[in-house]
Formats: C-alpha cells, sequence, structure tokens
C-alpha cells in the first residue's frame, strides 16, 4: 500500500517538471529501461582472443573507428612516465603482461574495457613522447626514447606481442542488457587489480556529454568547499574523494534523484540506469541540467553558507562540520523542487535556518544525517525538508 511518503506531493510533481527537468528527461522513464539483472541463462559474454605484434598493434590503433580511446574514461590517476617505462621494460625482458579487453561495439570497431593505461604507454612509447625512467634491471636504458634505443634493443621490443581478448554481447537483444553485461565484464576483470569504484566505472561506459558535464560541475567553487576539496588543482590529485571519483557520483546522485519515484532497486542501478539514459542527451538537455545544478547550490548556498551540507548538532548546539550525502541529497533536491519561488526563499532565510534546527531536534534527525540509501528512506529525507520549504513559503 503507498504511504504519504511514497510519492511526493502531486502538485509538486507537476512543478518540477516545469522547472528542473531537462527537455530529454521529460520522457526518459516511459519505457522501462532501468538496470536490473538480466536471465542469466539467456545471456552469454562471447570472447575471442589474440595476440599482435606492438608495432602493427600501434598502426592498427591508428585506423579511423577502430578504438575508441578517450582519456577522460580512466581514472583520475594516470600512469607516470615511470610506470609506463616498467612496463616497456616487462617487455623487453618478456614477463607476460595482463591482456587489454575490448569490447566489440559493431563489426571491427571496438572500445575500452580494460587496459588503457597499457595501451596509452604503448602509444607514446612508439610516438617518443616520453624517455624512459626508474627502470629496474635495465638502468642502462634510463632516458632513452623508443627512437634513441639500441637498434638491437629495439628490434627486441618489436618483437613482443600484447595479448587482447575482445568480449562480444550478441547474445542481448536490449540495449540496457548489452550495457549490463560490459559493466559486469568491466567489474570482475577489474576485482583482481586495482579497486574501481562504481563512478570510476561509469564514466568508463558511459562517457558523453553528460559524463563531461558531471566533471565540469565538480569545479563548482561552492561545491568544492562544501566538500572540503582543495580549489588548487595541483593538490586535488592527493584527495581520497576526488581519486575516487565521489565527487562526481554525488552530482550524478542530484540528478537522478529528482527522479525518485522512478528509482527500483538499489541506489547503485539507479544511478547506472540514469547515466545509461543519459547517453541520448543533447547540447540543450546538457546546458539546462548546468544551469539547474548551478542554480540548486547557490539557493542552497545563500541559505546555509558556510555550514551547507552540514547537519545541525543538538549536543553541541551547533552545525556539525563536516557534509554528509544523504543530507546533501536532501538539500539540493528539495531546493531544486522550488526553485521557481528562489525569491521567497531568500527573503526568508532566517526562518528556514531556524526550522531546519527544529528538524534536527526532532523523531526523524537522525535519517537527515545516516541510514541507508533505500528509496523509502530517500524519499522520506527529501519530503523532510521539500515540507518545510513548502510550509515556509505558503506563509
Amino acid at each position: 500500500m503507498t504511504t504519504t511518503t511514497d510519492r511526493l506531493p502531486k502538485k509538486l510533481i507537476t512543478e518540477r517538471v516545469e522547472n528542473i527537468y531537462a527537455p530529454s528527461e521529460i520522457n526518459m522513464w516511459e519505457e522501462n529501461r532501468q538496470f536490473s539483472t538480466p536471465n542469466a541463462p539467456k545471456l552469454r559474454i562471447l570472447t575471442e582472443f589474440n595476440r599482435e605484434r606492438l608495432p602493427a598493434f600501434v598502426e592498427t590503433l591508428k585506423k579511423d573507428n577502430y578504438l575508441k580511446i578517450q582519456p577522460f574514461y580512466q581514472r583520475r590517476k594516470r600512469w607516470t612516465n615511470k610506470d609506463k617505462s616498467l612496463l616497456i621494460e616487462s617487455f623487453i625482458i618478456n614477463i607476460p603482461i595482463p591482456p587489454v579487453i575490448f569490447y566489440e561495439k559493431s563489426y571491427s570497431s571496438y572500445e575500452v574495457i580494460d587496459g588503457q593505461q597499457r595501451i596509452n604507454a604503448i602509444q607514446e612509447f612508439y610516438s617518443n613522447k616520453f624517455k624512459l625512467t626508474g627502470l629496474d634491471l635495465w638502468k642502462d636504458l634510463n632516458g632513452y626514447t623508443y627512437e634513441s634505443l639500441p637498434s638491437d634493443i629495439r628490434s627486441e621490443i618489436n618483437r613482443r606481442s600484447i595479448p587482447i581478448i575482445v568480449v562480444i554481447t550478441e547474445s542481448a537483444k536490449r540495449e540496457e542488457d548489452k550495457f549490463y553485461l560490459t559493466q559486469l565484464a568491466f567489474e570482475r576483470l577489474n576485482r583482481g587489480g586495482i579497486d574501481m569504484k562504481p563512478q570510476e566505472i561509469r564514466n568508463c561506459l558511459y562517457h558523453g556529454k553528460f559524463s563531461e558535464l558531471l566533471s565540469d560541475l565538480a569545479k563548482n567553487t561552492i561545491f568544492r568547499k562544501a566538500w572540503d576539496l582543495p580549489l588548487d588543482e595541483t593538490k586535488l590529485e592527493k584527495n581520497i574523494m576526488y581519486k575516487k571519483m565521489e565527487d562526481i557520483e554525488l552530482i550524478l546522485r542530484f540528478f537522478a534523484l529528482r527522479h525518485l519515484d522512478d528509482f527500483n532497486g538499489d541506489i547503485k542501478r539507479f544511478l547506472d540506469s540514469y547515466m545509461l539514459k543519459a547517453l541520448n542527451f543533447n547540447r540543450d538537455d546538457i546546458n539546462y541540467l548546468e544551469t539547474v545544478f548551478n542554480q540548486t547550490i547557490e539557493l542552497c548556498f545563500s541559505i546555509y553558507e558556510e555550514n551547507l551540507f552540514k547537519p545541525f548538532d543538538i549536543k553541541n548546539n551547533d552545525w556539525g562540520k563536516k557534509s554528509h550525502k544523504v543530507y546533501y541529497d536532501a538539500i539540493m533536491v528539495a531546493f531544486s523542487f522550488n526553485l521557481d519561488k528562489a525569491n521567497i526563499i531568500l527573503n526568508k532565510k532566517e526562518l528556514i535556518i531556524q526550522k531546519t534546527k527544529e528538524i534536527f531536534y526532532g523523531e526523524k534527525s537522525k535519517l537527515l544525517s545516516s541510514g541507508k540509501t533505500s528509496k523509502s528512506e530517500t524519499q522520506e529525507r527529501i519530503k523532510i525538508v521539500n515540507d518545510m520549504l513548502i510550509g515556509i513559503v505558503k506563509n
């Protein structure tokens, strides 16, 4: 049975379609294309295995539409020249190299599932873009590019091969099933190596205008300050949240949770589903969503300032020191539902702050700073903040 917390007020839903949805979002959930676990016996991944000599592999990569390689796909932690050099040294001494894994989009057209860094290192080495450095066994080769290496060493490297596995999902007829199998393969293949976080995988599999928007919005000054992310780009690489792309995921959560009525299953699959659908967004949609996010976070900051996304601590009678994800969800989504009332909200800033504090003295206060990200709990959090705003703007 549907309770009052299962759905937001119908009036509000009508208003938010007009104010915070991009054109392509309005009907994006009409077809039930949200991820669910497919019927396993009907879906199989086919694989092909081959090896290719390094010079031939580099030449093949130059073919139009052969392989989609984009640095944006990968983790924010990029290989250093030493990392690349050690890979080349492994080829020299003939240490087995893990295969690169491609996904076949169409005949003779592929995307990288695993091995982006190795591919980039090989390409850059053959293009003389870095000098070997930090070698352990062949220290005499430090400082050489491919072209400047002794001819016998170049010949040795050119005889080495890179193993390639091609993943084919021809048994999957629906687009979401193909993405599910590709994602499953990506996750399983990366379990044995460096642990990849969900948003890192999403950025690889669903790269497009929307994923680039998420990256751009993560540079928002208000957002970075709220989450203690350095404004200095050179210091970001050491930030754990940044390295795991949790900042990107937070912005994705904002966009996806505005569609909470269409949330089924767990939050991870729901975010996957939104990013899959977002591949169809056009430039107008992207511009619209950029405006919605920026206007929402600016409105929130105008009210809470340095206490943005920090739950009120009733024990210390003060705002907390750190932002909380579930509280961020509730504040951002609820305020976005009321963007058309921004002027009224701004004029009632002190009352909103007072009412927000009162929420944390209530019986549901813990829900806003902890708990699960299930549909019911997320919906209840958003409703608490939204009801507060509606009550204030109506008076």
